[in-house]
């Protein structure tokens, strides 16, 4: 399992190398003490929101700050 803490900031591209946004937030789920979801804005002129969850994640490169994503951005569940 992917660890997901103190990835706020990060850039997030899907499983095609496109950007999807910036990690804004983490989600909490049923688990109050451990987040199950991220919360990515496209910083769009209309941005738009994404949830996450921590299964879509496939890699975490802290030192490029980046998340790469096992899904493509219009598989991704939109908020906001």
């Amino acid at each position: 399992m992917t660890e997901i803490l103190d990835t706020t900031g990060f850039l997030v591209a899907d499983s095609l190398g496109r950007r999807v946004g910036r990690v804004e937030c983490l989600m909490h789920g049923t688990a109050p003490t451990r987040p199950g979801s991220l919360a990515v804005c496209s910083r769009r002129r209309f941005g738009r929101h994404f949830v996450v969850p921590e299964s879509a994640i496939r890699t975490i490169d802290r030192r490029a700050r980046r998340v790469q994503l096992r899904r493509q951005r219009d598989e991704l569940q939109r908020f906001l």
